[in-house]
């Protein structure tokens, strides 16, 4: 180091020689007569020569040194601050010398004022802050508006500003005073400094002291805040440079970009901040005390403890972040302050001095320079400049993405976290406020980083020796004892979340050198720790930075997996969390551990067998790691979620937990129904199965299993249908059972839960081995464990949170559709617990009756209906029936009959519902009863009138051949009246059975049959009816009716006459004695009345007179001719409509008359009126179920275009397989313009019908890919380049069908048809204001830049952004995928599950968990809208506009009289 410039004086005065007495009355006499120049511009300066400004100077600069009792020092400043004006504006009242040589003179001047900053005793005065605050100011302003300045006067000025800072810096304690002077001391250099590389850039020897001096300050807290500043603003400028104006920039406040100059070269932008960067040498020297301090002093100090050079290397590292975050392209917003984290350093905010002077009573203004210096607006040093630490990040309110980083100083209030006891919250009975979640949805648990930032190994270039030196810091050498210290956890916990950040910042392309690896790994080993010398604050920031760490690939991450669990469960299984609350927000830190256990979740699947290596002594919290495989350790990832599940209290890390849990339990299902069955160790099948959980059993499913063709097998025993002698359905032969719908992959599509059972990801891994035979069945007892803790959270704890009762909901009609084998019990216990659920909702006191809990109400409902389709067989029970039965009489008119002294019909009920969506949604539930109740078909047929007379279109000819009636108002019947044949046989076999098939649609039946067209709310459907002289029970196969042979004439006297006394009894009758019970039925005379026996009187002279009359043609002689009795000849001619309608019961004097304003219970429609047939045909139209659509991209890595991500599905080559399986796991392929599929197999018919494109066939104008239920139907599309323009085709504009492609044979294990033609309801997606897209990337960084604006514009949607839904896919290279979804954040229901932001799951349940996730998304947006119709509603209504405008009005004699006409 430069010994001139570290030196304690600049210069010494010839007056020091002098007595001080006499050096000071000389000071005084000749400061005194400059006086009067200062105030007076105008007047001319006393000092002409060199000589006697040089002999003024000396008198000048000991007076510099005297007491600041009097006034000399402040004249001697205010001459020479007004001098250094010289080379700024120079005026005629300086003296002609220092005109003339103005740099020459500043570098004296300079020299000279080293001596006001000498130690003196009265630097504790406020006059002498004001002094030094006055050279400073006047020296910045020198630098600032010099235009003149000489180089060597740049290297004096700089070596004036290291001097003094050094006296003021250097002592390892310093005063109050002398603190906040330090502060501007230090802005000064750093300004002047920075001002000199844009103008005369300093020599390298230069820069080498600055560094050396800086590295001995580095224990002042104002050097580390000023040099934290400094480099955020070179930092800001830097970016701008090195990744242009996309790059997100980092904002810093006007005042601190205003240091570096505007005009500073580019080239010089880059050489000052490297310098900059390293003048503090390595920060993480000021961890070690001894070499911290240059000073003789300063090692005494240090081995007392260090004062606080702690809260300094804090505030270092949170420096480094910063830049760390900028180079990341990070949105950074600071909410708290250093002091609010810290709460236990003792430290206190620091305020500048600028702010303080008022309370000090100086007088500012007595200085003549001080009222012509304009505000140079120097920035206080703010106590909040450093960002805080890293482990508050989830704190803060969830924002949009934007491309900002910003830097604020605000102060955020403590949020209080109410402490869950250790026993779960009692219910009162008083009642509870129903409250909306306040909570932020959780969009992103970090501001995504830059597309355009710097790879990994770059930034560890840069900063890595400085952070993994600070993580690995954990002890203190005091002599020859080492102990273990938290004082340095600030800094240390810091430096590992930077690590953290920068690691999960890795591109996917990207490779990082090993020799990082090795030590990143290392840092977490020794992080993570859950023993007892564990650091809370470093395993705080290492979780809340490591949310993506297992997400992004990294080469052995997996590796951690066994010591992450272990930390996770450390800190979700403590319920108060006291280690961390003094730093981190617990709910931000459970929130972290929850999304780390997310990227978990399939990895003991996945890996499987994989063997732990040895980590760290091979143990953590006494657990041998190297024990057994991956799979050995999903037992206690199954207890870490449930654990959690139970304890958590926050609302969005509830709703996180709950997608968790219906990930696993899926992932799990499906990998033992792929007969991989956990052979769990050490597992106790006892211990699992809690409170008194019934155990899996494997025969007696409550669902059927899917048959060898794919379609599911009726449960139970198949019954028969016939009532009143009519057959069953068509072509079901009366039988009953569940028309069965198939997967994507052969299996029953009804729950969609089976996928592809191949290699488990793009790499074809496959999942641990295990035998089919042996083993627990985790997914069961897991299945039963969350049904259960569902329904009971739903009663208690979380009743009075609507969004996590929405979550719960959901994630209870997945779980509904999860193929595992659990007594039926369980199935019947859950549905009535729902049940109870909506009970309770709906009695809810009126105040508290609002939006949000009527919409809670519906989707109780309709996860009712989920619970009602996939588990039909709980319906055969009685008390299950009722209930669900009750709780629809509910909805529909607000009160249950069963609880009523006297129960009421309908008619005569008061109809009084919580609201008119709960009563929609309870008609939903009772159409979905009637429809599974032991009813058939489940689904909407595709039969109408055309398909059923061979007509290609439908038209007023055809409907003019069927009887169209209304039942109830509700339901239009179409009924086409088929008669036998000439000849035929009027008995015919059942359709369906051996021998002869049943009437095909068109052709005449072999015996009156009837088929009736139902079209209700729940959809339409054909029956086929048939008329049977004898019931089927009674018949065989091969039985006929016998019918009499003809037969020539008989012969009166062929054969023998006899002669028969017919009689009416036995001829023994009146030997049998008579009893008791014979005298109970009294003799016909002994209840005769008079009225009686006039009536006996005239009938027995009636039977007179009749057997005179039948006695005289014997009287007369005259013979009768007896004819044989033939039988009569086949009647052609029925009215099987009207039988349908009498054995109803629909045909009595009661139905046709109307009881006052309500509508006859039988109404018959006119089809002779125009539009009858349209108003069909647009009833036809409205869907049955919930249709949802969804857009499928593929995006290739580096694109940025519409054009290029819809040229990618065009052929096979240009996407990989495995997005073809996904593709394939959603749906099944249908045409765009044929409503039903074909009978083929699936998995032969998606290849076949995909041939060579990538996805693009499925484009909406070939075909599409359809997933059906019971209640949704989705269709998605994959939109490609070829057929963009044919997207807004309407079906007018295109060609129509053909007849054979609108009459297909229908096939009994066909999958669930859509309801209307995809293309008409893709014109409606299209239209709507809201869009799903699922987009699979092969980069994950492109997700930021994926062109969402110009896809909307080139497929035509027209959509805000605001509205759209994003579901991103990246597929890793552990076969596993990642989830990134984008939403509408404004919403209080945004965050939908199962697929929440930052889940990882495994091929095997993709599909399924997709299909999920556009179902819940779907449905969540139609909660929220006012102006969406549930589609029976919409159905309901336009039923009602027909009977309106084609009711018959004839009479009710014309009415019967045209039930024996033909139509």
């Amino acid at each position: 180091m430069d010994q001139s410039v570290c030196s304690g004086r600049g210069h010494v005065s010839v007056l020091s020689c002098f007595p001080p007495s006499v050096a000071r009355d000389v000071a005084v006499a000749v400061v005194k007569p400059l006086r009067a120049g200062l105030r007076n511009p105008d007047t001319r300066s006393l000092l002409h020569t060199d000589s006697q400004v040089k002999w003024t100077m000396e008198v000048l600069c000991y007076g510099l040194t005297l007491p600041l009792d009097g006034d000399t020092v402040q004249l001697c400043v205010d001459v020479y601050t007004d001098w250094l004006m010289a080379l700024v504006s120079p005026r005629d009242s300086f003296p002609p010398p220092i005109s003339r040589e103005p740099n020459l003179y500043t570098q004296k001047i300079l020299r000279h004022l080293d001596s006001l900053f000498l130690s003196r005793s009265e630097q504790a005065s406020p006059v002498y802050l004001s002094l030094c605050q006055q050279v400073l100011l006047a020296v910045q302003s020198l630098a600032r508006e010099s235009a003149v300045m000489s180089g060597d006067t740049w290297e004096t000025l700089l070596h004036f500003l290291l001097r003094i800072n050094h006296n003021m810096l250097a002592p390892p304690t310093t005063t109050d005073v002398l603190e906040q002077l330090s502060h501007l001391s230090m802005a000064v250099l750093f300004e002047v400094w920075l001002l000199s590389c844009s103008r005369c850039f300093p020599s390298h020897s230069l820069w080498q002291t600055a560094r050396q001096m800086l590295s001995s300050w580095r224990h002042q807290p104002a050097v580390v805040e000023q040099w934290s500043r400094v480099m955020a603003a070179l930092t800001s400028r830097l970016l701008v440079l090195s990744f242009g104006p996309s790059f997100p920039h980092l904002k810093v406040p006007d005042e601190d970009a205003s240091l570096v100059p505007a005009d500073m070269d580019d080239q010089r932008v880059p050489q000052t901040w490297f310098r900059f960067l390293h003048l503090l040498s390595n920060p993480v020297d000021l961890s070690r005390p001894v070499v911290a301090g240059s000073t003789p002093s300063f090692p005494e100090e240090a081995m007392r403890g260090g004062g606080r050079l702690p809260n300094i290397f804090f505030r270092a590292m949170k420096g480094v972040g910063t830049m760390v975050d900028a180079f990341l392209g990070v949105t950074v917003v600071n909410k708290e302050s250093t002091e609010q984290q810290l709460p236990s350093t003792g430290v206190t905010p620091r305020i500048h001095f600028r702010d303080r002077l008022p309370s000090l009573g100086v007088g500012v203004a007595r200085s003549p320079f001080k009222d012509r210096l304009p505000p140079y607006g120097i920035s206080r040093p703010r106590s909040g400049s450093a960002p805080p630490i890293p482990v508050n990040i989830l704190s803060v309110p969830s924002t949009p993405p934007s491309t900002t980083s910003t830097l604020h100083n605000t102060r955020l209030k403590p949020v209080n976290v109410s402490k869950a006891t250790s026993k779960p919250p009692m219910t009162s009975s008083s009642p509870h406020h129903w409250k909306s979640s306040t909570h932020p949805p959780l969009s992103s648990h970090r501001p995504p980083p830059s597309p355009l930032r710097c790879n990994v190994d770059s930034l560890l270039h840069l900063f890595g020796g400085w952070l993994f030196d600070a993580a690995l810091i954990h002890r203190d050498s005091v002599g020859d004892v080492t102990v273990m210290s938290e004082r340095w956890a600030a800094g240390r916990a810091e430096a590992c979340g930077m690590l953290c950040r920068i690691f999960s910042c890795k591109k996917t392309a990207e490779d990082i050198l090993s020799v990082y690896l090795s030590r990143f790994y290392l840092v977490l080993l020794r992080g993570i720790q859950v023993s007892e010398e564990a650091c809370p604050p470093v395993l705080a920031s290492i979780l809340m930075n490591s949310t993506c760490l297992f997400c992004c690939d990294l080469r052995g991450v997996n590796l951690l997996f066994p010591c992450f669990l272990f930390a996770v469960e450390s800190v979700l299984l403590d319920r108060e969390l006291l280690r961390f609350k003094s730093f981190v927000r617990p709910v931000d830190l459970r929130r972290a551990s929850i999304l780390v256990l997310l990227s978990l979740l399939p990895l003991p699947l996945q890996l499987g067998s994989v063997q732990s290596e040895v980590l760290l002594d091979g143990k953590f919290s006494g657990d041998d790691v190297t024990a057994g495989n991956f799979l050995s350790l999903k037992p206690r990832l199954r207890s870490i979620l449930i654990g959690a599940l139970q304890m958590e209290t926050d609302t969005t890390n509830t709703q996180i937990l709950l997608a968790a849990m219906l990930n696993l339990i899926q992932d799990s299902a499906l990998f033992e129904a792929a007969g991989q069955t956990q052979q769990l160790p050490g597992f106790q099948q006892t211990d699992s199965w809690q409170d008194g959980a019934s155990r899996p059993i494997s025969t007696g499913a409550t669902r059927g299993t899917s048959g060898p063709s794919g379609t599911r097998e009726p449960s139970g025993t198949s019954g028969t249908r016939g009532q009143s002698g009519l057959s069953g359905p068509s072509g079901t032969s009366g039988t009953r059972g569940h028309s069965g719908t198939r997967g994507p992959s052969g299996h029953s599509g009804t729950s969609g839960t089976r996928g592809p059972s191949g290699p488990s990801g793009p790499s074809g891994t496959s999942g641990a081995s295990g035998t089919s035979g042996t083993g627990i069945r985790s997914a069961e007892i897991l299945w039963v464990q969350l049904v259960r803790l569902l329904t009971q959270r739903l009663m208690a704890q979380w009743r009075n949170d609507s969004a996590v009762c929405l979550s719960a909901l959901e994630i209870l009609g997945g779980l509904a559709k999860v193929e595992v084998s659990v007594e039926e019990s369980e199935s019947r216990r859950a549905l009535s617990s729902v049940c109870s659920y909506i009970v309770f909702l709906c009695s809810r006191p009126p105040p508290l009756h609002s939006r949000d809990l009527h919409s809670i109400i519906v989707a109780a409902f309709y996860c009712l209906n989920v619970w009602l389709t996939q588990h039909p067989a709980v319906l055969d029970h009685q008390e299950c029936l009722l209930e669900v039965l009750e709780i629809v009489e509910l909805g529909i008119s607000g009160s249950k009959s069963g609880k009523e002294q006297e129960v009421r019909c309908k008619e005569e009920k008061e109809l009084n519902p919580s609201s008119l969506r709960v009563k929609e949604a309870a008609e939903a539930t009772l159409n979905c009863v009637m429809q599974v109740s032991g009813a058939f078909p489940l689904l909407g047929d595709q039969l109408d009138e055309d398909a059923l007379i061979g007509c290609s279109t439908l038209s007023d000819t055809s409907v003019k051949k069927f009887r169209y009636f209304v039942v109830g108002s509700s339901v239009i019947l179409a009924m086409l009246e088929r008669l036998p044949g000439p000849g035929e046989p009027r008995e015919p076999r059942e359709p369906g059975e051996p021998g002869e098939p049943g009437p095909k649609p068109g052709e005449a039946a072999k015996c009156p049959s009837l088929t009736v067209l139902i079209r209700g709310a729940s959809g339409r459907h054909s029956w086929t009816l048939q008329h049977q002289l004898q019931p089927r029970d009674g018949r065989t196969a091969t039985q006929q009716t016998p019918i009499p042979e003809q037969r020539g004439v008989a012969q009166e006297d062929s054969g023998i006459q006899c002669g028969v006394k017919h009689q009416l009894f036995p001829a023994n009758m009146d030997r049998v004695s008579l009893v008791k019970a014979d005298l109970s039925i009294p003799l016909l005379d002994d209840i005769v009345t008079d009225k009686v026996q006039q009536q006996l009187q005239r009938l027995q002279a009636a039977l007179k007179t009749q057997r005179l009359v039948e006695a005289q043609p014997q009287a007369s002689g005259r013979s009768v001719v007896m004819t044989i009795c033939r039988p009569p000849p086949p009647i052609n001619s029925f009215q099987t409509a009207r039988l349908f309608l009498s054995h109803l019961g629909l045909l009595t004097p009661e139905t046709l008359k109307s009881p006052g304003s309500v509508p006859p219970q039988l109404l018959s429609l006119d089809s002779s009126l125009p539009g009858f047939s349209d108003d069909l045909k647009r009833l036809d139209e409205l869907p049955s179920r919930n249709c949802d659509f969804a857009s499928i991209f593929y995006m290739r890595a580096g694109q940025r275009t519409a054009a290029e991500i819809l040229r990618n599905v065009e052929s096979s080559c240009s996407v990989p397989s495995y997005f073809l399986d996904f593709l394939s796991s959603l749906g099944w392929p249908v045409e765009a313009w044929r409503r039903q599929r074909g009978g083929v197999n699936i998995s032969s018919e998606f290849h076949a019908v995909l041939g060579d494109s990538g996805g693009g066939v499925f484009d909406g104008e070939r075909f599409v890919l359809m997933y059906a239920d019971g209640l949704t139907e989705i269709t998605f599309i994959v939109p490609s380049s070829s057929h963009t323009a044919e997207w807004l085709k309407s079906r007018e504009e295109a060609e129509p069908p053909t007849s054979q492609q609108s009459n297909t044979e229908l096939s009994q294990d066909s999958a669930p048809p859509p309801t209307r033609s995809p293309v008409e309801d893709m014109k409606s997606f299209r239209g709507s204001e809201s869009k799903l897209l699922i987009v699979w990337v092969e980069r994950f960084e492109d997700i930021e830049s994926f062109p969402q604006t110009e896809l909307l514009s080139e497929t035509q949607t027209h959509a805000g952004t605001s509205n759209v839904q994003l579901i991103f896919i990246h597929p890793l290279k552990t076969g596993l995928y990642r989830i990134c979804f984008r939403g509408n954040g404004t919403s209080k229901f945004s965050l939908v599950v199962p697929l929440v932001n930052g889940s990882v799951v495994s091929k095997r349940s993709l599909g399924f968990l997709v299909r999920e996730m556009v179902i819940n998304c779907c449905h969540r947006r139609r909660l929220e809208s006012d102006s969406t119709l549930p589609s029976h509603v919409r159905r309901k209504q336009m039923i009602n506009d027909i009977i309106l405008r084609y009711h018959s009005r004839r009479s009710e004699p014309a009415f019967y009289t045209a039930l024996f006409q033909d139509p």
